[in-house]
């Protein structure tokens, strides 16, 4: 679990007793106070669930690569090895066109003489 949850969870609750103790009190100031801490919780949690969401991604696309991707694409390889062939050839080709392209040239620039 990610501080910013923890951190944004305990900020959304203070919001919500701030805005509590606002409506008991009849203080529009607190009760505006507090609904804008609720909301800047709920922001800050939603915050570290992304953070959280996005390491779990990570790691499952690091531990696939490591163990399990580099024996799916050698059996791809083997099932159908000139698609293959074909599409390392269409990749090279893609990148030589990539890396090989001439400088732009510079814009004209036009001159106006009176």
């Amino acid at each position: 679990m990610d501080k910013d949850r923890i951190a944004g969870s305990a900020q959304n609750w203070a919001g919500k007793a701030e805005g509590a103790l606002g409506d008991a009190v009849g203080d529009a100031e607190t009760q505006a106070s507090g609904r804008v801490r609720e909301a800047a919780g709920k922001v800050q949690n939603l915050y570290g669930q992304a953070k959280d969401a996005a390491r779990e991604a990570t790691d499952a696309a690091v531990s696939y690569a490591k163990g399990d991707g580099a024996e799916a694409v050698a059996k791809l390889v083997n099932q159908n090895p000139v698609g293959s062939l074909l599409a390392a050839g269409a990749i090279g080709f893609g990148l030589a066109l990539l890396m090989s392209r001439p400088a732009p040239r510079p814009r004209r620039r036009w001159r106006y003489y009176e």
